[in-house]
């Protein structure tokens, strides 16, 4: 007989790529209720029809949704749906955007229950409660559960998350720093979890043919003794070809630590480094302690020293920062060396101590998820508009490698931010958007721009582009621009019709983990 699946937990993620883990942390505290639910997971991209319709197929008593910022509008869609074809469904929410000012949401008044913070527990005794047929109250704290004695969730992850998609592992919980921007702020400590049970879990899963994983703890290094052995422990395996991605305080990197994470090879390790600001007032003013010396430091050993890609991250729209100052801090950046710089632009998190600086600052936050910075008394919204394209223009031409032949000619000497600044805008005044461009549209785009405004001999851009469009390609082929060039210079290069070439071109394995 067909066990009733009395309880469905949903969530939409990012990408497919992706997998809930939190949704995973649940049902494996579900106790003897773990038998009698599903996870459903689907994507932003899903039809809001199409969600439903799969929740009202299972036909649950109970259906939780884990609300975030990038899913909480497709989120609003499936509720209201479903409250319209099923009143009597009990709907729960939880999760980071619903945990504080949940009274000022949408979501709100389409919920039964709202569970605050950490919900293993919390989402447990409310279900227990719920289908024994008892009153509990709407909004429900979720506290902060003794990590220990938590169910791992990793069993959870099937054979198809194993084989195409990233695992996600936590070896400990919270942030002892108090970053104005982050709602780990609002964590009074970091929790570990045991050492032992998350080496043991990881192991299973290796077993099982794991070897991309992605660490969620905010500061993985904060701790020596717990990174330290957990490197160790993948050192051991290394020859499994592991992929692995940890976020990293970065001026905090002892001797012991350097040399672990040197001891891998080239490719295997991706470190996040983040580094927001590099303006020690603007740093002091955010609350967030940062020894700068220390950690160009540790960048430059990372750069030179180790195998290790380094992806580090700059905040656009910090309250007192201005174009010239983050500028400044994009060029020294840049000039360590690190391989990704990814430019964000401020978001107002709800719950975030950054509220504290929006009448001082006059900062002006989009109404909508996920809830950007439009505004600022140092930064006007025509800057903070020309800062968004930069941030998503550098993402192609800057962290992509998509041109590594080329990007020192859009550089030049002087000053990255500039130059790109300058591209940027150009970039898209000729395109006009910023999303959904073609490859190819960009390489023409960019011979135009180096030739006719730089002034640069066209031989030697097409020369460059060439080169990287073949081999981000895979084609033998050129765009039209290059060819005469190309040819011109190279008289033997192989020129084929686009039917002639093929087209898959394999993604790198870190940006499965971005």
């Amino acid at each position: 007989m067909a066990v009733q699946t009395d309880i469905v937990l949903v969530t939409l993620n990012a990408r497919y790529i992706h997998c809930a883990f939190g949704l995973r942390c649940l049902q494996a505290n579900l106790g003897t209720l773990r038998p009698r639910s599903q996870i459903l997971e689907f994507t932003v991209k899903t039809r809001p029809t199409d969600v439903a319709e799969a929740v009202l197929a299972a036909a649950p008593r109970i259906v939780g949704f884990g609300v975030y910022v990038w899913n909480t509008s497709q989120t609003l869609q499936i509720v209201r749906r479903l409250r319209a074809l099923r009143p009597d469904l009990i709907i729960v929410l939880g999760g980071p955007e619903i945990s504080h000012e949940w009274q000022e949401q949408a979501l709100l008044p389409l919920a039964d229950h709202v569970i605050v913070g950490e919900g293993e527990v919390a989402f447990a005794d409310l279900c227990a409660r719920l289908l024994r047929g008892e009153t509990v109250d709407r909004i429900i704290g979720g506290g902060r559960p003794d990590l220990a004695r938590l169910v791992p969730p990793y069993d959870l992850y099937t054979d198809e998350d194993i084989a195409h998609r990233v695992l996600y592992v936590e070896a400990s919980r919270g942030c002892p720093f108090r970053c104005a921007f982050c709602l780990s702020a609002l964590d009074k400590k970091v929790r570990p979890f045991p050492t032992g049970d998350v080496i043991a879990a990881l192991g299973r899963l290796m077993e099982r043919g794991a070897r991309r994983f992605k660490f969620v703890d905010r500061t993985f290094n904060l701790s020596p003794r717990t990174s330290e052995a957990l490197l160790q422990f993948f050192l051991q395996h290394v020859d499994k070809g592991l992929f692995l991605h940890f976020e990293m305080v970065p001026d905090r990197f002892p001797e012991r630590l350097r040399a672990l994470i040197a001891a891998f090879p080239a490719g295997s390790v991706q470190l996040e480094v983040g580094i927001q600001t590099l303006d020690p007032v603007i740093a002091a003013r955010i609350d967030r302690p940062q020894d700068n010396e220390l950690v160009f430091d540790n960048l430059r050993y990372l750069v030179q020293h180790t195998g290790v890609h380094v992806h580090s991250d700059l905040i656009v729209g910090l309250p007192g920062e201005d174009l010239a100052s983050f500028g400044r801090g994009f060029d020294r950046l840049r000039a360590v060396g690190v391989h990704e710089i990814q430019v964000g632009i401020l978001k107002r998190l709800r719950g975030a101590p950054i509220a504290r600086h929006t009448e001082s600052w006059q900062m002006q936050y989009s109404p909508d998820p996920p809830y950007e910075l439009l505004a600022s008394a140092t930064m006007s919204a025509k800057e903070m508009a020309r800062m968004g394209r930069f941030a998503s223009y550098w993402g192609r031409f800057g962290n992509s490698g998509r041109f590594a032949h080329t990007l020192p000619l859009l550089l030049g000497e002087g000053s990255t931010f500039d130059a790109f600044d300058a591209f940027s805008d150009w970039l898209h005044g000729q395109l006009g958007q910023v999303h959904r461009l073609a490859f190819e549209a960009l390489v023409e785009a960019t011979f135009t721009y180096l030739v006719q405004q730089k002034q640069m001999e066209p031989t030697v851009v097409a020369g460059a582009l060439a080169a990287d469009y073949w081999r981000v390609s895979r084609k033998t082929w050129l765009p039209a621009v290059l060819r005469p060039h190309v040819m011109t210079c190279n008289p033997n290069a192989k020129v084929q019709e686009a039917d002639q070439a093929p087209e898959h071109l394999p993604r790198r394995q870190r940006r499965h983990l971005d």
